[in-house]
């Protein structure tokens, strides 16, 4: 019966595309697509490494979904992340703006934002493609993962709000998912703040017994008052260190309805039915387009909170049923296109944010994902496995099937794909990095428009790729990781690789690969081995000089000032602090 059931709806896709054809209504692959207004479904996973899908080689993990993306459309190999950690990937997606110029970045360690209840966020001057969409008659939707800041003064003033940025409807997480949400024991900062409050209240407790010694002795002058006051204040510390992971839950673990918040905290086993219900309301009520849709899933992010029925299921333990439940959720929402009809006059897009987090272990079991063969992951700022993601484009009829394009690409390049396809024009008073991919996509060019890319950690240059056409790729890494402990391939004992400091290594000359014949950058060229070797580093150094004075000062949104927790921030549904409310029922 499913069967049967998938087979009528294919057929109605089907009868609708062709009718829309005839009608004129939809370009065949031979018309002028300039003249199209393609709905746009933007689909992009968290966390998810480049490895752990069928179409990219994993041959144990079922993403069968995903798989019939990249049948039917176009895939991309070396498609890159802006960033290889969420909050500023995410910003270079929407802006088609590195990071660093936007102040998307940290010079201090601080790589995301870390309160829902903090100022820093997409600042309201940045435009994203979601704004242009809008002017151009576009209804604009993004449901799932937000985590570019929310309000700025007051926690109603939604600054950094995606109903700011453009988006004219948006359910989901205005933060992250995080292993905190679970009180899981990998902890983005749980247990962190857990052992600084506790060590402040050992030294209160020190002091406050210290200080009653010395009294009861008349060994320390004093009066009662400090004793009191140090007393009280190590209690108030003893009960934070106690209550912060609960506290955490409800600040940061939330769903809101456009400024509404929904659940607070919230109920993980309904999220993903509910994620999916939106998804099916907004094509539902918008079917006859154009629309814009970003579902920005919170899978395959720790907790990685799966349903029962994906539970032991896969072959790669937790991790591996998320990453089977998000790719459900993937065909799901192409049977919702079928059904409505939608499937040829959209153009979808999957990726993800960044690379698997290596760092996610316990043990022997692993929660984080798997970058095939590329070198390192999520958090370090220029090998592959951290940049390096999934890129998959599909438009019946338009973009030829089954096709493979090995081009350096970028995250960016969605911006002035997606605004020239909406008719729209891409803004002319600032720098937009990113290229339009439609020339490569329909096979009309055959080489990307990136000669070079630059791979930023934080706000620092840690690498950069020069693209020489018909010849090769080259690599230049002037800044990597320590490896921890000696000999692995990531930071392990660490949330994730610094960008600074210590425990990153300053290579003079710098690494050079060659990444069309060494993809894994696992042998390093020297001027003994690449004739070229000198000509290379001059051209790229060059071309980083060149870069560097396009770059304009911007304030650094998550820098301490904008990264820390407000309190008059905090985005609560009821008086501040008892935030708890369940004000819909969803799917049952």
């Amino acid at each position: 019966m499913l069967h049967l059931h998938h087979s009528w709806l294919c057929f109605r896709s089907w009868l609708a595309g062709m009718l829309s054809v005839l009608l004129g209504l939809v370009p065949s692959a031979s018309s002028n697509i300039s003249t199209s207004r393609p709905n746009i479904l933007l689909l992009m996973a968290d966390d998810l490494g480049i490895g752990d899908i069928g179409c990219y080689g994993n041959n144990t993990m079922r993403t069968p979904n995903i798989d019939r993306l990249a049948e039917d459309g176009v895939k991309l190999t070396q498609h890159i992340s802006a960033a290889s950690l969420c909050t500023p990937s995410r910003a270079a997606f929407l802006t088609g703006r590195y990071p660093v110029r936007s102040g998307m970045v940290s010079s201090i360690g601080y790589r995301v934002l870390q309160w829902t209840g903090a100022s820093g966020g997409l600042p309201t001057n940045e435009t994203t493609f979601a704004k242009i969409l809008k002017e151009k008659g576009y209804a604009t939707g993004l449901i799932g993962k937000w985590h570019l800041g929310l309000n700025c003064e007051s926690a109603s003033d939604h600054c950094h709000h995606p109903l700011h940025h453009g988006f004219d409807h948006f359910y989901g997480m205005p933060f992250s998912l995080m292993g905190d949400c679970a009180h899981w024991e990998l902890s983005e900062k749980r247990v962190n703040l857990e052992q600084k409050l506790n060590f402040l209240f050992q030294v209160l407790a020190l002091v406050a017994l210290t200080l009653v010694a010395g009294k009861l002795t008349h060994l320390i002058p004093v009066s009662w008052t400090p004793v009191i006051w140090s007393a009280l204040w190590a209690v108030l510390l003893l009960a934070g260190s106690y209550f912060v992971g609960a506290l955490i839950v409800h600040a940061d673990c939330l769903l809101m309805r456009n400024h509404t918040i929904t659940e607070q905290p919230m109920r993980f086993q309904k999220t993903t039915p509910l994620i999916l219900q939106e998804v099916a309301s907004f094509l539902k009520r918008n079917k006859h387009g154009p629309f814009l849709l970003f579902v920005s899933f919170l899978h395959v992010h720790i907790p990685l909170i799966t349903m029962e029925n994906f539970l032991g299921k896969s072959l790669h333990g937790l991790y591996g049923d998320n990453v089977e439940e998000m790719d459900w959720m993937v065909g799901q929402i192409l049977d919702t296109l079928d059904m409505e009809g939608l499937t040829n006059s959209t153009l979808i897009y999957f990726t993800s944010d960044h690379g698997g987090s290596l760092e996610n272990q316990l043990g022997r079991t692993q929660y984080g994902g798997w970058n095939g063969i590329y070198k390192g992951g999520k958090g370090m700022g220029g090998w592959e496995g951290g940049i390096r993601v999934p890129g998959i484009f599909r438009w019946p009829g338009v973009l030829p099937a089954g096709q493979v394009i090995g081009e350096p690409t970028s995250l960016m390049d969605v911006f002035p794909t997606v605004v020239q396809l909406a008719g729209g024009e891409v803004p002319q008073d600032r720098v937009i990095d990113g290229q339009d991919l439609l020339p490569l996509l329909l096979g009309t060019a055959q080489h990307s428009d990136h000669e070079f890319l630059m791979h930023y950690c934080e706000g620092f240059l840690h690498a950069a790729r020069w693209h020489q056409r018909d010849r090769t790729t080259w690599k230049v890494h002037f800044v990597t990781p320590v490896f921890q402990p000696e000999g692995a391939g990531a930071c392990y004992g660490r949330k994730v690789c610094p960008c600074f400091g210590e425990k990153v290594l300053h290579h003079d000359p710098p690494l050079l690969f060659d990444l069309s014949r060494d993809p894994s950058e696992t042998h390093v060229l020297t001027p003994a081995s690449e004739p070229v070797f000198y000509q290379v580093m001059e051209r790229v150094q060059r071309a980083v000089r060149e870069h560097q004075r396009t770059l304009s000062p911007v304030p650094l949104q998550l820098d301490r000032l904008g990264n820390i927790w407000r309190p008059w921030l905090q985005p609560c549904c009821g008086p501040f602090p008892l935030c708890w409310c369940l004000r819909e029922d969803g799917p049952q």
